[in-house]
């Protein structure tokens, strides 16, 4: 008896298996029609890309290879029927103009659970222009640029060993998201950069930042309000205004911000090393629960602070108290180079004083002009632990 051999022609839908030993699809967006040659439009190649292997049963991946991808405005939705890998080996580039962009993000990932994000590859915003033409701090009306890659209502998901660079606005924007992890996550991007917050959260919880290379203009890591549960550890965060929790206060009804812990992290050639902002003369709010441990600060201008009256751009009145409450904070095993005399900065509200603040073992030197380093305190009275160079006050 004869053996049969079956052949089965498979066009789109190649198969993997994932951990679990599921089956599950591969979807190559070359064959929808995307060219790696930098200059035809990948959009609505990925776009149905992300639509079969959405409505697909089982676990998908979604495969970009190695080359350069033009790819303009793309919202990849959910629900879909199952986990979404998104493996990204080679470069997305954007529009240069900012003109180019008819909504206020690039590639928005959004309502899907069990999403990851991985591959090695870049998200490149070319932002440059972009950058010159943020008239922003004079115009309060400014259009908006376009954030690169937006993550609205994802749930239980990774990205990890991907870079965003260059982007017209924040690199990333986390949006009433849970269980979400960032980890060996790259962002680059100059000094100059304007508003170009790498991680910026908000309304989520249970998000996770881990081991992670952040360079940019602006924040490294910025935590709005409504953010639960937000841990930070091993970043190393550069040249822009370091890790800040706010700004709060400046819309009607915002949720509190409640555990945030940032802890083993290196903050070098930044305006700031770890800072809590609100603005005065708005709303309330509420920001408590918030630990910041074992930090490395090199050549930074104000190592500690929290800043109760943020005004950028004289946008508001700061003669008028801020109105968010900020108690339960501390700060530990801080240690480094402050390029200002005063390395600690607590510049609490006199309509609602910080309360609870702590200070242990802070070891701070100023390389700057002679002259003593020092602390400055208002409307608060933070408990001092163990060494603290330069002294509380």
């Amino acid at each position: 008896m004869g053996s049969k051999i079956h052949v089965y022609v498979i066009s789109l839908v190649l198969f993997f298996f994932d951990a679990s030993g599921a089956q599950s699809n591969i979807f190559d967006v070359r064959k929808y029609g995307a060219r790696a040659d930098a200059r035809s439009d990948t959009s609505q190649a990925l776009s149905s890309a992300w639509k079969e292997a959405c409505t697909a049963v089982g676990s998908s991946k979604i495969m970009i290879p190695k080359g350069t991808y033009l790819v303009g405005v793309v919202d990849l939705k959910g629900p879909c029927k199952g986990a979404m890998h998104f493996e990204v080996q080679g470069t997305f580039i954007a529009p240069t103009s900012p003109n180019a962009h008819n909504k206020a993000s690039w590639i928005t990932f959004a309502y899907i659970d069990r999403l990851t994000i991985s591959g090695g590859g870049t998200f490149d915003g070319r932002g440059e222009i972009a950058w010159k033409q943020n008239n922003c701090g004079q115009n309060p009306k400014c259009k908006s640029l376009p954030i690169s890659l937006r993550f609205d209502f994802v749930t239980n998901s990774i990205v990890r060993d991907v870079t965003s660079l260059d982007s017209k606005n924040f690199h990333v924007n986390v949006m009433g998201s849970e269980n979400v992890t960032f980890q060996h996550f790259t962002v680059i991007a100059p000094g100059h950069s304007i508003n170009t917050d790498g991680i910026h959260i908000g309304r989520s919880k249970r998000i996770n930042i881990i081991d992670s290379d952040i360079i940019t203009g602006d924040d490294c890591i910025s935590i709005g309000d409504g953010s639960q549960q937000i841990r930070i550890t091993k970043v190393r965060c550069g040249q822009g205004h370091g890790i800040s929790v706010g700004s709060l206060g400046k819309y009607e009804k915002e949720d509190p911000v409640v555990g945030v812990f940032v802890r083993n992290c290196t903050v070098y050639d930044t305006d700031n090393g770890v800072r809590i902002k609100t603005w005065p003369a708005l709303h309330g709010g509420i920001a408590s629960d918030m630990h910041f441990e074992d930090i490395i600060m090199k050549n930074v201008s104000n190592p500690i602070l929290i800043d109760q009256v943020y005004c950028p751009w004289n946008q508001c009145n700061p003669k008028i108290p801020s109105k968010v409450k900020i108690n339960n904070v501390s700060f530990k095993n801080i240690q480094g180079s402050s390029t200002t005399p005063i390395a600690i900065r607590l510049n609490c509200s006199s309509s609602v004083p910080c309360e609870k603040v702590e200070l242990a073992n802070i070891n701070l030197e100023y390389i700057g002009a002679d002259g003593p380093i020092k602390s400055l305190c208002a409307n608060v009275k933070p408990r001092l632990i163990g060494q603290s160079i330069p002294p509380g006050s």
